[in-house]
């Protein structure tokens, strides 16, 4: 297994994304290919892929790491993993590649959500190290 960063676009990443988004919430609009370009070319988002020995693509993590006043910000965002790979640790080797990309920016934390319902993803931050913060999450929906 092999943790990578996607610099260039290709149909077989844009395909991979389109197969393991919808494992990650059924109800999202799939990627276009200019929305996967634009995340590539981005100078903040880092878009991480596992992939096998076979050449699959396993599984994929999204990082953003971004400058305020307080210091350096790292999010990590859409961490799925194949059903047909589960259970294998590649979660876990994409959140360790991603931790250690974060400490290379400066990052002094890195943070991110998951929703309840993802038990083993929930079971596996925390084995991590990641602690459960007491905070208010809100969202303002724009119209568009």
């Amino acid at each position: 297994m092999k943790i990578h960063e996607v610099k260039r676009f290709n149909k077989k990443v844009f395909k991979a994304l389109q197969r393991l988004l919808p494992q990650l919430d059924p109800v999202v609009e799939p990627i276009k290919k200019d929305q996967l370009k634009s995340l590539i070319r981005s100078k903040n988002s880092h878009l991480f892929l596992a992939v096998t020995d076979d050449k699959e693509i396993a599984g994929m993590l999204t990082a953003t790491v971004y400058l305020i006043p307080t210091g350096t910000k790292y999010w990590i965002e859409d961490v799925v993993v194949d059903e047909a790979f589960r259970g294998r640790g590649i979660g876990k080797e994409l959140m360790v590649h991603a931790m250690e990309f974060a400490r290379s920016t400066g990052a002094k934390s890195v943070d991110l959500t998951s929703r309840p319902e993802r038990i083993a993803a929930n079971k596996l931050y925390k084995e991590l190290g990641f602690e459960l913060r007491e905070t208010n999450v809100y969202r303002y929906y724009l119209k568009v």
